[in-house]
Parts: structure tokens; sequence; C-alpha cells
């Protein structure tokens, strides 16, 4: 029988990721010192990344397709008297494969005196302003709060669409918009989802009177009829609205008439013209258009006395409310359960991706009236967000009787406190950026607060990490509650910890040293109270894959490349190992690793590529070496040797280029800016604008394989790109930043290596662009720069064998491209399985080959890929 084995060339350039890879019917034999292997299963698994199941069973993608959604419980945090936050794993079926989201529900139980909601606005409580919801929560005392209204997220006059009741007092009246239902809490404690218009008016002494249009309001366009809000209209404002137009002239296409009065008497007037005074606490401001403005001249002089008052209309009932009635209120958009089942839609959907896996807030309550529901869906990691359709159902499981949508994406946000804790914290990763840490500013949110008084000591509760890595120390707190589940000082109470499995750690006091994989349960005792906390020290089992967070390293002296390793676990969760608890072998070059950044120190003689390879607990990942590595200087947009100019898409969009200098931040350079307007086209779809080099493009010397750019960010949450064109006039659009979330200074990096680019290859534009779905959540306009652009070239690892080998049972002999070469032992047939010299076939298809005994671990190095087996294992790292 004859075997034949071609090599196959991988040309990758970036730190390797290893898969945990199942061997069907690999076996590796040691026989006379010599390492034998059967070669077809494991062969086709390294060629084609086939992972296969040990029991070789596909699963039933009929099962699959028709499985219904599924919530399942998992945690469960009491945050105070009367508010208890519940997660739950949402499992279903999306465009044919299974998907899980995350879904996080704040219980209120609104007969418990001791809880309250209420509204949080802005910054300070002031319009028009926008404050992260964490530090809403902790400006208003609040033990927990999510995101509530939309808002133009382009505007620097945001303010929410809905109404907003703080406390029993109007903040902000509701617009005139089609469909907007809102969520309020009345005075007696019953919960209400409604539509609200305003009806008021503004009365002299001498029985003149005025129709109110609204209080504390930006420019907008009303509906249906997509009129000026302002044009022909009185409204009020109050000291709650900081900005010094009352809204911004240009933007309400209405020049106002004002009039400031205090203690119910007009103290000024400024006709055709805006007040440079802010109303006091005691006081506001009417602002009038037209018909609204002839009013104010017409009746009102300094010392005419006026009363004003504003209600709330259900469009529902026609009830008029005054804002006394409620305890609070916040706008939110269309309604998505009404008695208890899923319901139409009250208001277009198509801003809301409602077909797409996105983060969502909303907000319901129970049939009774009883339980208030504040809800959000993560999007992010392995948690795919939800579509409208699917958030509607899932609100109809956890018992919404009623419940309306509020602004999601990137907005969605829940903070909550842990039981125990004196600090809230960030419920979960949210939708908008970096590691899932920002937040994105909101105009205002729903709080939940305590009006407990303070309690007796009613338990004790474990705080730290759940989750350890061999070797990783962390240190545990004791925490106390009292009778209300509000947090009381610790100081003082004597607490005992133990551990029931001492092999998974060492523990001294509240120190815990984890010392080797398993699960254990952690508990904390003080007199009769007690908690207990489950640990997990993950192992090599729960990894399916391993990483190294790092690009192309340079083989020479001096390198310094910070490389952290990450790990993929069997239930889609992600986690950076901790420097200390990865072992590192570096081959071809000498150096060291601390705190999770390697240094070259020298190359050793003769090597051309060098090897990193991390491991922890048995699994490992790589990261090549390449000498000839660079960054090369390629433009500094001094003086261009080339056209540039600006494109946009479509051609509505406004866009400009120029070159400019004196940015802050910078080096005194000049500096490539582009501007942008996408609100200047009306089409429904994505929008773009370009820096275009050279029309067609500049050619990229020397074959890079990435650039890198310093980039002058605007916060605009928008698409940062490159258009490269490769030999065959192909295009590729190239990812520099997926959100420009960060202004001043910052460099961006693209890889090329990941696009299958045929060489040479041009640059041809640098481009923002804000993506059809979501636009209402990004800037619609702004600036960048661009300067020091750079390209990177990293030499390929060292050229592996194509060899074609013929090897035949029972011969000692092989044929290598033609040739006949020796064998130490010849392949062998045993009960059915084929064997191989192991070593001769990986040395003749230019791999290396090393042997640990103490670990029987074999290591084989092919140009940027590694491959481990170990004696006794049916698995690999691939």
């Amino acid at each position: 029988m004859r075997r034949t084995i071609r090599g196959n060339r991988n040309s990758g350039r970036k730190g390797r990721s290893n898969d945990r890879r199942p061997m069907r019917s690999v076996l590796v034999w040691v026989i006379g010192g010599t390492l034998l292997l059967q070669p077809l299963a494991a062969g086709k698994a390294w060629a084609n990344g086939d992972k296969g199941s040990a029991a070789g069973a596909p699963t039933s993608v009929a099962a699959v397709n028709t499985a219904e959604p599924k919530l399942t419980a998992v945690f469960e945090n009491i945050i105070t008297s009367g508010a208890v936050r519940r997660d739950y794993v949402w499992s279903s079926v999306r465009g044919g494969a299974p998907v899980t989201s995350t879904v996080r529900v704040i219980e209120i139980d609104l007969t418990n005196p001791y809880v309250s909601l209420n509204a949080m606005n802005g910054k300070g409580g002031t319009l028009p302003s926008k404050a992260t919801v964490a530090s809403m929560v902790k400006e208003t005392g609040a033990v927990a709060g999510v995101n509530a209204d939309y808002f133009d997220t382009a505007s620097a006059e945001a303010t929410p669409f809905g109404a907003v009741i703080a406390s029993g007092e109007l903040v902000k009246s509701p617009r005139q918009l089609e469909g907007m239902f809102m969520f309020a809490v009345t005075a007696d404690r019953v919960p209400m989802i409604d539509r609200f218009t305003v009806e008021g008016t503004v009365a002299t002494a001498g029985g003149a009177s005025f129709p109110l249009a609204g209080m504390n309001e930006a420019a907008y366009r009303t509906e249906p009829n997509a009129g000026y809000s302002h044009v022909n209209a009185l409204y009020i404002y109050t000291d709650v609205w900081k900005a010094a137009e009352r809204p911004n002239t240009a933007s309400s296409a209405s020049t106002p008439t004002e009039a400031l009065v205090v203690d119910g008497v007009v103290t000024q007037i400024a006709d055709k013209a805006t007040l440079n005074v802010q109303p006091p606490a005691n006081g506001y401001i009417l602002r009038g258009h037209g018909t609204a403005a002839a009013f104010l001249r017409e009746q009102l002089t300094v010392g005419t006395a006026v009363t004003s008052d504003l209600k709330l209309k259900s469009v529902a009932s026609g009830t008029t409310f005054s804002p006394s009635s409620f305890q609070m209120m916040v706008g939110g958009h269309t309604i998505l359960v009404n008695e208890g089942k899923p319901s139409s839609f009250s208001r277009n959907t198509g801003s809301l991706s409602p077909t797409s896996g996105r983060a969502r807030t909303a907000v319901g309550y129970s049939r009774d009236n009883k339980t208030a529901y504040l809800i959000t869906v993560e999007d992010s990691g392995s948690s795919a967000g939800m579509t409208i359709a699917e958030l509607q159902k899932t609100m109809a499981a956890l018992g919404v009787w009623k419940g309306i949508n509020l602004d999601g994406g990137g907005s969605t946000t829940m903070i909550d406190r842990p039981l125990g804790e004196f600090d809230t914290k960030l419920s979960h990763p949210t939708e908008d950026g970096g590691a899932g840490t920002y937040q994105r500013p909101v105009v205002n949110a729903i709080g939940v607060y305590s009006n407990a008084p303070k309690g007796s000591l009613k338990g004790i509760k474990a705080s730290g990490k759940g989750i350890l890595f061999i070797g990783e120390q962390t240190e545990y707190a004791l925490k106390a509650y009292d009778t209300y589940f509000n947090p009381l000082d610790p100081a003082g109470i004597a607490a005992q910890w133990s551990l029931d499995k001492p092999a998974v750690g060492k523990l001294s006091g509240g120190i815990l040293t984890a010392a080797a994989p398993g699960q254990a349960t952690l508990t904390v005792k003080s007199g009769s109270g007690s908690d207990k906390l489950p640990i997990e020290v993950i192992g090599e089992r729960r990894i399916v894959k391993m990483s190294i967070e790092a690009g192309p390293a340079e083989l020479k002296a001096g390198t310094i490349v910070d490389v952290p390793v990450k790990v993929a676990l069997d239930d889609g969760s992600t986690y950076t190992i901790p420097a200390g608890s990865v072992d590192w072998e570096l081959r071809g070059f000498t150096g060291s690793v601390q705190n999770g950044t390697i240094r070259v120190d020298g190359v050793k003689a003769g090597a051309n590529a060098g090897y990193a390879i991390a491991r922890y607990d048995g699994y490992s990942a790589l990261l090549p070496f390449a000498a000839g590595s660079t960054d090369k200087p390629f433009e500094r947009f001094e003086s261009p040797a080339y056209g540039i100019t600006s494109a946009s898409a479509p051609a509505a969009v406004t866009s400009g280029v120029d070159t400019v200098g004196g940015l802050p931040g910078g080096d005194g350079s000049n500096a490539l800016q582009l501007r942008y307007d996408f609100s200047t086209s009306v089409e429904d779809r994505t929008k773009a604008a370009y820096a275009v080099f050279n029309g067609t493009g500049v050619p990229l010397p020397d074959s890079p394989s990435g650039m890198a750019v310093d980039v002058y960010g605007d916060g605009s949450r928008n698409w940062l790109r490159a258009a490269v064109t490769d030999s065959t006039g192909k295009a590729f659009m190239v990812d520099l930043a997926q959100s420009v979330d960060w202004t001043g200074w910052k460099t961006v990096r693209a890889d090329f290596t990941i696009h299958d680019m045929k060489y040479p290859i041009k640059l041809k534009s640098l481009y923002i662009a804000t993506l059809k779905e979501g636009q209402d959540e990004r800037a619609m306009s702004g600036e960048l720069a661009f300067d020091n652009l750079m390209l990177q070239s990293a030499a390929s690892p060292t050229p592996v064998n194509q060899a074609a080998i013929v090897l035949t049972l029972g011969k000692k002999s092989a044929d290598v491209d033609g040739a006949a070469i020796k064998l130490d032992v010849a392949p062998l047939a045993l009960n059915g399985v084929s064997y191989l010299p192991f070593r001769f076939v990986a040395d003749a298809m230019g791999g290396q080959v090393g042997w640990d005994q103490t670990a029987k671990r074999v290591t084989v190095l092919r140009g940027d890929r590694l491959l481990e087996l170990r004696l006794g294992r049916d698995d690999l790292v691939l």
C-alpha cells in the first residue's frame, strides 16, 4: 500500500489562533524511539480545518430549524427592597441558524413603598444635555437605571422626543409625532402606557389668552404635515433650559419674540429678538413667532400679570391630566406588547433596524399593574441581540401585559447595584464599540430609587471573581446588607473563609490562588450568616480556541510586542488570560516576557524566523517573528505629489478635503482634513464621503501587509475605511475603525493580509460611512483629519517545502520528489490502521519537530503554523 502526502503551504503573517481538534482516527505511537502517526484524518483536519465531533454525528439541521424560542433563567440579583434583576438566556433560530442572546430584566414591585421609579434627565437635569446612564444614576442617587427616550444624536440641542415628568413636575412636553407612546407611573403608583398631547394656555389678567404649544422644546418637524414646530407657536422655557437660544433660531426657521416672566409678572420683552438672560427658578420665558409673537407684542408689557397652564391629554381616553398626577413619565416609540401579546406597530419602525439582531431597551408592566419591567437585550460577544419581533415575543413571555420600545442599539444601557455593594455598575457590555464598556451619552433614563430607612443586618455576601486561571491570585471581599437589601458597612464583621475543594486553589483569608482546573464553592461565614460563591478555574477542557492578539512581529533585537493571550470557552464567552498564568517558549531568538510584553534581546545565528509559543494548561498558540518587518513612511500630507479630491455617495452628500495645520495635539505639521454632511441627502441608504487619491489611486510600494494612519477623530460613531484596488482591478474595502468613537488623535491600522489581494496594489481613498441601519444613532456631519500614513511590510515566514512524499508499507525507504530516501523505520499497519514515521514526514514537509519527554508532547512548527499532539490524548492543538 502506498501513501502520498503533499505539502500545503500557509503564508499567514499574524499571530495564529489555535483550536482544539478531535482526532477520530489519529493515533501517535512510539516504537523503537520513533514517532509514528496514522495520517488520514489528521491530514484532513490540518489542511481543511475539519473540527468534526468525537462521535462523528452531525447536528440535525431539521431539529435546529424547528426549535422554539426558549428563555432560561440564569442569574438573579436583589438590588433593593422591591427591585430585583433577573437574567435570562434566550435561544432561538434566526436565518436557519441557532442564535442566543442575554436578556436582563429589572422587576419593580410597585406595591412596595420602599422603591420608586423616576425620570433622570441628562446632565444635571438640564436641557438640552446628554449624559451616560451611569452618571445620571450616580448624580441622582439611583440604585439602577436604563436608558429611555429617543433623541436626535446629531443635534447640538438634543432633547427627548417624548414628555418628561420627574417627581410630579413637567420638565418637557411631548412632540407632535404620530404613534409615539410614553411610559408613566401615576402619583398613586399605577403604571400607564399611552400617547399624550399638550393642552395649555397663557392668559393675562385682562382676559387675553393664547394656546401653548409646549415646554422646553428643540426645533423639529411636526407630523404628519412636516411643519416647523416653532412657526406661529408659543412655547414656555423654564430654568431647566440652559442653551442660549430657545431653540436655535436658524433650525427653527423662526425669529422669536420673547418675554421674561418672574413670579407671574412680565419683567422684560424682546421684540423679534432673543433675551440674553436665563430664566430664574421662579420664572420662565415665553417664546413666540408669527401669530404667537403678535400676541406677546400686543397683549404683554412690562408689569403685565400673566398665568400659564400646561396639561397632558390622553389620546386613547381624551382625559386631561395635570403633571402632578404622575410620579414620572418618559417617552418611547412604538407599542410592542398589548394585552400580553405582540401588537401591531403604532409607528414606522424602519429606523429601528427591525429585522436585525440589535441591542434593545424596552419598558412595560404586568396585567395586575403591580410590576414594572425594565428590559435590555445585549448585542455583544456571544449575545446576538434581537429583532423587534423577537423582542415582542420575549416581552410577552416575561409577563409584560403592555410594553413599548425605548431607544436601543448603541444607546442600550443598564446599570444596577449588586447586593451588598455601595456602588452601581454596568450590567452588561454595550453595543457601542470598544470592549463594551463605552456608554453613549443619552438625553434621559428611568431610574430606580430606594426609599427605605436604614435597617439592621440581614445577611453577608462574598464578592469577587467567579472565573479564574491557573496561577491567578485574587482577593474576595465581604459585603453586608440590611433588612431592605441595602448595603451596610462590613467593618467590624469578622469573617471566616473556606473552599470546599482545596485542590482547585490555595486560600489564605479571603485571598485565593488558583492551582488547578475545576469548580469549587467559596464560603464566607460570620456568626449565623453565610454566603456561597461558585468559582471555576479554567482548564484546557473548557477552551475551544486560544490566540495571541498581536500583529506581525519583526525579528530583530529591540523589538517589543504586547502579547495578550485570549481564549474562547465552550459556552461562547471570551477571556484574556492573566499574563502571569501564561508560559512562554521562545525559538530563534533570545528575549524576555514580562507582564504580557515580549522583548527581543538578540537573534540566534542563522535564524530568519522566530517563534513565541504561549502555553496554558496544555493549550498553545503561536506568534511568528519574521526578519525584515518594518513600518515605512508613505505620506505626511505636507505637499502631496498627487491630487486629493473629495467625492460622496449619494451625490447629494456634502463633502470636502483640505490640507490644514495646527490641529490640537499634533506636531504642527499639515494634515489631510475630510469634511462631511450626510444630512444633505434624504435618501434612505448607506452614505459615504471620500478623500480620493490621484483619481484612481496611488501605488503602494513593496507589497505592504498593512497600513497605519493617525486619525483626528470627531466622535461621530461612523465607519472609517480605506478603499484599495489590486492588480486585477478588484476593489477591497478595508476597515480602519468600525466606529470613530474618539476625539483627538489616534493611530489606527488596517490589515491587508486578511484579503485576497493580488499585488501590486493601490490606495484609492480614505472614507467615512454611515450605514443605512441605525443612522439616527450616529452623527450626520463632522470632520476628520489624517496624518503620518505608514505602510507595514512583514517578511513571510521561512518558506516551507512543497514536497510530494511516497511511502510504502513495510518498506524502509521513501520517495521525496522523485529521490529515494532511507528511513529509520518502515511504515506499518496495525489492526487496520496505517502508521507513518512522523519525524521524517514532518522534516520532509519543512516542519521543525520537537519532543517534550516530560509533557509527552510532540510540537511541529511549519511556516507560521503550530501543531501539537500528546500521547494518550484523542485531540490535537492546531
